[in-house]
Formats: C-alpha cells, structure tokens, sequence
C-alpha cells in the first residue's frame, strides 16, 4: 500500500506541511509506505492545451511532472494539501490539478463522453486538506471543493476533505492538538480504504465463477 503526499504550499513546514505530515502519520500506523513530493521544489508548468495526451493519457510536457505522474500511477492513495489563496486553491496546486487532465480520455465525435484512466484500471483514494487563515468556512471558498471535484473526474475517490480554519502563522497547526488527530485519523481512513478495496478484490477473485471449457 503506498500512499503520496501533494505538498501545494510554497511555505515549507507551515500549516499545511504538518497536516500532510499528519494525515500521512495515521496511514503509517497501519503500515502504510509513504512518501511526500513538494510541488515548489518541482520545475513544471500548467497545462497548455495542446491535446497531445488525447490518445495515449500521456502528457507530452517534459518536465518534472513525469516524475510525478510515475508515482501517481505507483500509488494507491493521495493525500494533497493546499493553502487558501484568494477563495481557492494555491498556484503550484492548481498547476498540478490542471496536469491532471492527461488522464482523461474522449469519444472522438462526442466530447460529452469522457472517462478516466483511472476507472479502467481501478478506483484510487484520496484525502484533501484546505488551509485557511479565516474562521469559517464560506472563506475557505472554492478550495477544497477544486480539489475533490478534480480528483473525483480523474478516478481518485475522496475519502476525507479536511478544512482547516484560522491558521495563519507558520507551523501554528501543531498546537491544535485536535485537528492534528482529525488528521490522523483521515490517514487512517484511507489506508482502511485502500485495505478493503484490496481485500474485496481478493474475495472477487477467489468466488468468481468459474469457467468450464466443454
């Protein structure tokens, strides 16, 4: 089981550095792999609309986000945070989410029907995590949903959408001792997720019918 950490805040150890952090910790606890990429470490660009991934669900931008797209399809869960800048998502985030797109696949002559690689090849898990400096949620905006809603159109099924309020100065999150464990416990929930998933598709395996050869 090997979970991935999206880092989308350029400011390293601030708030939603620790509530990545601590998503990934409760994943460990049941064994978990876990590994975290930053995004602001990353030299890559949006996506510019070329179409040259419309046949292959492969993005032909050579940059850094191959690297990334490699452990995306390695992993089987995501956990992606990001600040609240302006109502939504950071930059470096919504640069990553709009890579995303090369996962997706059209009907030639219809464009109203698309699917996901993802769904071919199996449902993954996800939690996101929205920062916002303000104390309720309508300031968090657009954020957390632009996360969910284009992690959902690329297969990756949202398990948890942690939204973080009143958190401004850097690595003040460590001292809300119960977000941190409401954190944890969304790792947790994906590593349980990921689990059944697993378990089911054995037991799929081990009752489906079998076939006779007459």
């Amino acid at each position: 089981m090997k979970i991935l950490g999206v880092m989308g805040s350029p400011r390293k150890k601030g708030n939603t550095d620790i509530l990545v952090d601590s998503v990934l910790n409760g994943a460990k606890v049941l064994e978990a792999e876990i590994e975290k990429i930053y995004l602001s470490d990353l030299n890559f660009k949006g996506c510019i609309g070329c179409e040259g991934c419309s046949k292959t669900c492969k993005c032909v931008l050579k940059d850094d986000m191959q690297s990334v797209y490699q452990k995306l399809e390695e992993a089987d869960g995501i956990v992606l945070g990001s600040p609240t800048y302006f109502y939504n998502v950071s930059g470096l985030t919504k640069m990553f989410i709009d890579r995303l797109y090369a996962y997706e696949v059209f009907n030639d002559n219809d464009r109203s029907v698309w699917l996901s690689r993802n769904e071919v090849l199996g449902t993954k898990y996800a939690v996101t995590i929205a920062v916002c400096e303000q104390e309720t949620e309508d300031n968090i905006g657009f954020a957390s949903d632009a996360m969910s809603i284009a992690l959902k159109a690329v297969g990756w099924r949202t398990v948890d959408n942690i939204k973080a309020l009143h958190l401004f100065k850097r690595g003040e999150a460590i001292t809300h001792q119960m977000l941190i464990e409401t954190a944890e416990k969304a790792g947790e929930k994906l590593a349980k997720t990921i689990l059944l998933a697993d378990n089911l598709k054995v037991k799929e395996n081990l009752f489906s019918p079998v076939q006779t050869i007459l």
